[in-house]
């Protein structure tokens, strides 16, 4: 088996693992949600553990992929360069907004647990992670249809 094939299949267990510990997040937070502060601390917990075992790791494998495609491979192709700025755009919101807000959202459902409702800081702050998680849409996409059909894109095309 080559390196490419190694590496794309890689790439589609980064993407497994990435893409369906967000679609995870999405799904436990429409159906259980946080109605009361005992299901917002265990919702959040879940999605705290999910982030480091799946998320994160799924996100590294295919930002490794990338860049051994890029400098060991030297595949300079325009449709990986647009991949790679759109991992750089989630990479940057993961480790900048979403990951050190997981921490805090999980110890404000637990400060909220004698209350038996959330506070209006948990509130507040899972309508951020919930912005932040929809800006990740649009690249996210893009990234993934940049990986999969690989089209030659701008001066590319006229070849």
């Amino acid at each position: 088996m080559s390196l490419r094939k190694a590496l794309d299949f890689i790439q589609e267990i980064g993407t497994i693992m990435y893409v369906g510990g967000i679609l995870s997040h999405i799904v436990i937070g429409v159906v259980l949600g946080h109605q009361d502060a005992s299901t917002a601390y265990h919702v959040y917990v879940y999605k705290e553990i999910s982030a480091y075992y799946l998320i994160l790791p799924g996100l590294a494998l295919k930002v490794a992929c990338d860049l051994i495609l890029y400098f060991a491979l030297n595949v300079k192709t325009n449709w990986l360069r647009v991949k790679m700025l759109m991992m750089a755009f989630l990479t940057i919101n993961a480790f900048v907004f979403l990951v050190p807000m997981m921490p805090e959202l999980v110890e404000l459902a637990h400060e909220s647990l004698p209350a038996g409702q959330v506070s209006q800081a948990f509130l507040d702050l899972s309508n951020t992670e919930k912005l932040v998680g929809m800006s990740n849409v649009i690249p996210l996409l893009l990234e993934m249809i940049m990986g999969s059909f690989k089209p030659k894109l701008f001066a590319e095309r006229r070849c």
